[in-house]
Protein backbone atom coordinates (compact mmCIF):
# COMPACT_ATOMS: atom_id res chain seq x y z
CA UNK A 1 0.00 0.00 0.00
CA UNK A 2 1.72 3.59 -1.12
CA UNK A 3 1.82 6.00 1.74
CA UNK A 4 -0.99 8.48 -0.14
CA UNK A 5 -3.27 4.90 0.35
CA UNK A 6 -2.50 4.74 3.93
CA UNK A 7 -3.02 8.37 4.35
CA UNK A 8 -6.51 7.56 2.96
CA UNK A 9 -7.04 4.66 5.07
CA UNK A 10 -6.50 6.62 8.16
CA UNK A 11 -8.62 9.06 7.29
CA UNK A 12 -11.13 7.02 6.78
CA UNK A 13 -10.22 5.15 10.27
CA UNK A 14 -10.59 8.99 12.04
CA UNK A 15 -13.81 9.08 10.48
CA UNK A 16 -15.69 6.18 12.04
CA UNK A 17 -13.38 6.15 15.26
CA UNK A 18 -15.74 5.95 18.51
CA UNK A 19 -14.80 5.24 22.19
CA UNK A 20 -17.77 5.35 25.13
CA UNK A 21 -14.84 5.45 28.19
CA UNK A 22 -11.60 7.10 29.02
CA UNK A 23 -9.55 3.83 28.71
CA UNK A 24 -10.98 3.52 25.52
CA UNK A 25 -10.29 6.82 24.10
CA UNK A 26 -6.29 6.48 25.85
CA UNK A 27 -6.39 3.18 23.53
CA UNK A 28 -7.71 5.01 20.33
CA UNK A 29 -4.86 7.84 21.18
CA UNK A 30 -2.15 4.70 21.29
CA UNK A 31 -3.00 3.02 18.22
CA UNK A 32 -3.31 6.41 16.90
CA UNK A 33 -0.65 8.52 17.84
CA UNK A 34 1.43 6.64 20.08
CA UNK A 35 4.96 5.79 19.66
CA UNK A 36 4.03 2.85 17.30
CA UNK A 37 1.09 4.20 16.34
CA UNK A 38 -0.58 4.02 13.07
CA UNK A 39 -0.25 8.13 12.23
CA UNK A 40 2.88 8.14 13.71
CA UNK A 41 4.49 5.35 11.77
CA UNK A 42 3.36 7.12 8.66
CA UNK A 43 4.97 10.42 9.61
CA UNK A 44 8.48 8.38 9.84
CA UNK A 45 7.73 6.73 6.87
CA UNK A 46 6.93 10.41 5.19
CA UNK A 47 10.49 10.56 5.89
CA UNK A 48 11.54 8.74 3.35
CA UNK A 49 9.43 9.84 0.28
CA UNK A 50 10.61 12.00 -2.45
CA UNK A 51 10.66 15.98 -2.42
CA UNK A 52 7.66 15.50 -4.80
CA UNK A 53 5.40 13.69 -2.86
CA UNK A 54 6.52 15.57 0.48
CA UNK A 55 5.33 18.43 -1.32
CA UNK A 56 2.09 16.40 -2.59
CA UNK A 57 1.20 14.92 1.12
CA UNK A 58 2.63 17.22 3.21
CA UNK A 59 -0.03 19.35 4.37
CA UNK A 60 -2.68 16.75 4.29
CA UNK A 61 -0.28 14.52 6.72
CA UNK A 62 -0.59 17.37 9.03
CA UNK A 63 -3.92 17.56 8.91
CA UNK A 64 -4.71 14.02 9.66
CA UNK A 65 -2.53 14.54 12.86
CA UNK A 66 -4.81 17.51 13.92
CA UNK A 67 -7.91 15.59 13.57
CA UNK A 68 -7.09 12.78 15.09
CA UNK A 69 -5.92 14.99 18.02
CA UNK A 70 -9.26 17.10 17.79
CA UNK A 71 -11.22 13.47 17.60
CA UNK A 72 -9.71 12.00 20.67
CA UNK A 73 -10.05 15.59 22.81
CA UNK A 74 -14.04 15.42 21.56
CA UNK A 75 -14.03 11.66 22.82
CA UNK A 76 -12.57 12.22 26.02
CA UNK A 77 -14.78 15.13 26.88
CA UNK A 78 -17.69 12.76 25.92
CA UNK A 79 -16.38 9.65 28.03
CA UNK A 80 -18.69 8.01 30.40
CA UNK A 81 -17.81 9.61 33.74
CA UNK A 82 -18.65 8.30 37.29
CA UNK A 83 -22.45 8.83 38.02
CA UNK A 84 -23.14 11.02 40.93
CA UNK A 85 -24.26 9.14 43.97
CA UNK A 86 -22.71 5.61 42.58
CA UNK A 87 -19.27 6.53 44.50
CA UNK A 88 -18.70 5.38 48.19
CA UNK A 89 -20.83 7.31 50.82
CA UNK A 90 -19.31 10.85 52.32
CA UNK A 91 -18.07 9.89 56.05
CA UNK A 92 -18.17 12.92 57.56
CA UNK A 93 -16.17 11.51 61.01
CA UNK A 94 -13.22 11.06 58.75
CA UNK A 95 -10.07 13.06 59.13
CA UNK A 96 -9.21 15.19 57.03
CA UNK A 97 -6.95 14.74 54.08
CA UNK A 98 -3.25 16.03 55.34
CA UNK A 99 -1.24 18.69 52.91
CA UNK A 100 1.50 16.91 50.40
CA UNK A 101 5.21 17.61 51.81
CA UNK A 102 7.29 18.70 49.35
CA UNK A 103 10.97 17.09 49.22
CA UNK A 104 14.24 18.09 48.89
CA UNK A 105 15.55 19.24 45.71
CA UNK A 106 17.43 16.62 43.83
CA UNK A 107 20.89 18.13 44.20
CA UNK A 108 20.50 19.83 48.02
CA UNK A 109 19.81 15.65 48.70
CA UNK A 110 22.89 14.47 47.04
CA UNK A 111 24.80 17.53 48.73
CA UNK A 112 23.68 16.49 52.49
CA UNK A 113 24.38 12.83 51.75
CA UNK A 114 28.02 14.02 50.53
CA UNK A 115 28.52 16.27 53.61
CA UNK A 116 27.52 13.20 55.85
CA UNK A 117 29.79 10.60 54.34
CA UNK A 118 32.86 13.23 54.56
CA UNK A 119 31.77 14.48 58.21
CA UNK A 120 31.72 10.70 59.55
CA UNK A 121 35.46 10.70 58.67
CA UNK A 122 36.70 13.69 60.38
CA UNK A 123 35.96 16.28 57.00
CA UNK A 124 34.92 20.11 57.91
CA UNK A 125 32.59 21.71 55.52
CA UNK A 126 34.25 25.18 54.02
CA UNK A 127 32.50 27.68 52.10
CA UNK A 128 33.88 30.99 50.16
CA UNK A 129 32.08 33.61 47.99
CA UNK A 130 31.14 33.12 44.46
CA UNK A 131 32.68 36.46 43.26
CA UNK A 132 36.01 36.08 43.89
CA UNK A 133 39.04 37.95 43.08
CA UNK A 134 41.76 37.54 40.89
CA UNK A 135 44.32 36.22 42.94
CA UNK A 136 42.00 33.15 45.25
CA UNK A 137 40.66 31.76 41.86
CA UNK A 138 43.52 31.88 39.63
CA UNK A 139 47.28 32.86 40.81
CA UNK A 140 47.44 31.19 44.14
CA UNK A 141 46.56 28.29 41.91
CA UNK A 142 49.17 28.30 39.66
CA UNK A 143 46.94 29.69 36.54
CA UNK A 144 49.51 31.89 34.67
CA UNK A 145 48.09 35.57 33.35
CA UNK A 146 48.16 33.55 29.58
CA UNK A 147 45.88 30.39 30.70
CA UNK A 148 43.28 29.50 28.80
CA UNK A 149 41.38 29.29 31.86
CA UNK A 150 41.03 33.35 32.15
CA UNK A 151 39.72 33.79 28.75
CA UNK A 152 36.52 35.30 28.32
CA UNK A 153 35.05 32.58 26.71
CA UNK A 154 35.50 30.09 29.60
CA UNK A 155 35.30 32.86 32.80
CA UNK A 156 32.20 35.72 33.75
CA UNK A 157 34.70 38.41 34.37
CA UNK A 158 33.24 41.01 37.29
CA UNK A 159 33.77 44.61 35.39
CA UNK A 160 35.90 46.74 36.78
CA UNK A 161 37.26 45.24 40.01
CA UNK A 162 39.50 42.18 38.99
CA UNK A 163 37.07 39.93 40.26
CA UNK A 164 35.34 36.87 38.89
CA UNK A 165 32.31 34.36 39.33
CA UNK A 166 34.35 31.66 40.64
CA UNK A 167 35.18 29.16 38.01
CA UNK A 168 35.87 26.43 40.81
CA UNK A 169 35.46 25.77 44.61
CA UNK A 170 39.12 25.33 44.29
CA UNK A 171 39.48 29.01 45.86
CA UNK A 172 37.64 28.04 49.05
CA UNK A 173 40.93 25.58 49.66
CA UNK A 174 43.04 28.70 49.24
CA UNK A 175 41.58 30.51 51.81
CA UNK A 176 41.66 28.02 53.88
CA UNK A 177 45.17 26.94 54.02
CA UNK A 178 45.71 30.99 54.43
CA UNK A 179 43.30 31.00 57.46
CA UNK A 180 44.54 27.42 58.90
CA UNK A 181 47.66 25.63 59.59
CA UNK A 182 48.08 21.41 58.88
CA UNK A 183 46.10 19.25 59.79
CA UNK A 184 43.53 20.73 57.62
CA UNK A 185 40.77 18.11 56.22
CA UNK A 186 37.67 20.20 54.63
CA UNK A 187 35.47 19.81 52.04
CA UNK A 188 34.25 22.67 49.82
CA UNK A 189 31.15 22.16 48.00
CA UNK A 190 29.49 25.04 46.05
CA UNK A 191 28.30 26.20 43.14
CA UNK A 192 30.68 27.74 40.22
CA UNK A 193 30.14 29.57 37.09
CA UNK A 194 31.89 28.63 33.58
CA UNK A 195 31.29 30.88 30.52
CA UNK A 196 30.12 27.80 28.64
CA UNK A 197 26.34 27.47 26.15
CA UNK A 198 23.65 25.86 27.69
CA UNK A 199 22.04 22.82 26.25
CA UNK A 200 20.42 20.32 27.96
CA UNK A 201 23.54 18.53 28.69
CA UNK A 202 25.88 21.38 30.04
CA UNK A 203 24.53 24.63 32.04
CA UNK A 204 26.83 28.02 32.82
CA UNK A 205 26.05 27.06 36.45
CA UNK A 206 26.61 24.40 38.56
CA UNK A 207 27.77 22.29 41.27
CA UNK A 208 31.44 20.96 42.78
CA UNK A 209 32.55 19.40 45.59
CA UNK A 210 36.45 19.10 46.29
CA UNK A 211 38.34 17.52 48.96
CA UNK A 212 41.36 19.47 51.01
CA UNK A 213 43.67 16.95 53.64
CA UNK A 214 46.89 18.23 54.60
CA UNK A 215 48.88 16.87 57.19
CA UNK A 216 52.31 14.29 57.44
CA UNK A 217 51.64 10.58 56.89
CA UNK A 218 48.64 10.97 54.80
CA UNK A 219 46.95 8.90 51.53
CA UNK A 220 43.71 8.20 48.87
CA UNK A 221 43.47 5.73 51.48
CA UNK A 222 42.42 8.09 54.12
Amino acid sequence: MSLIERVAALEAELGKASARTAEEVEKLRVSLLGRNGSITEVFDAFKQVSAEEKRALGQRLNQLKQAAQARIDELRNAATTVVEGSGPALDLTAPAATDMVGALHPITAVRQRIVDIFSRSGYTVSQGPEVEDDRHNFSALNFPPDHPARDMQDTFFVEGDDMALRTHTSSVQVRMMESNTPPIRTISPGRVYRNEAISARAHCMFHQVEGLYIDKGVSFAD
